[in-house]
């Protein structure tokens, strides 16, 4: 029987090897042992296995923020929540560097992430518009997200060029930047 995290673990391999646009479905499925029709189950479409699981993530994000103390200024809150959505163990990073660079550096998985990028800044929206007292799709809690998603993926880019950098210091500095950019607005 294979997990999910088996079956990513074999498509990262068939990646490496032959390239995310040259590995088919079939062959990923193949290389795991399984049918094409149980290789859907685990996962929508080839676009999807670097993204993991994805909305659980998103759950775990949502739960951090709504964890985030209510006199935790709202930018803090926000940057405390991303820098613990996007932590990994040093034993995780190997992956999480391939994937970034799957998902940032192949222009198929980078458009195909419209989808999930708009999921996530849905939930800072939904955030900023609940401490706010707006609404989620006004400006200021739509630019605030759309900002926030320019920040961590400006951050994971760093990150990627730069191989000895810290993610989570990145996303720091970035978001303490964006925080004081942001503060006159939200004071």
């Amino acid at each position: 029987m294979t997990s999910r995290a088996e079956l990513e673990q074999t498509a990262f391999a068939l990646f490496a090897d032959n390239g995310f646009e040259a590995t088919t479905v079939d062959e990923i499925a193949s290389a795991a042992g399984i049918g094409r029709r149980t290789f859907f189950r685990y996962f929508p479409s080839k676009n999807d296995i670097p993204w993991g699981a994805f909305e659980d993530e998103l759950e775990r994000m949502r739960a951090r923020l709504r964890d985030c103390p209510p006199d935790m200024p709202l930018m803090d809150a926000v940057r405390v929540a991303l820098i613990d959505f996007n932590r990994v163990t040093p034993a995780q990073i190997p992956l999480h560097r391939r994937r970034m660079e799957l998902i940032l550096r192949v222009p198929t998985l980078f458009a195909h992430s419209t989808l999930r990028f708009t999921a996530w800044r849905e939930v800072v929206a939904e955030f900023v518009a609940e401490r706010t007292g707006r609404h989620p799709g006004d400006l200021a809690p739509q630019a605030i997200a759309h900002a926030v998603l320019g920040v961590s993926v400006a951050a994971y880019e760093h990150w990627l060029d730069d191989p000895g950098s810290d993610l989570g210091a990145l996303l720091d500095d970035a978001m303490r930047q964006l925080g004081s950019a942001f503060g006159t607005l939200l004071n």
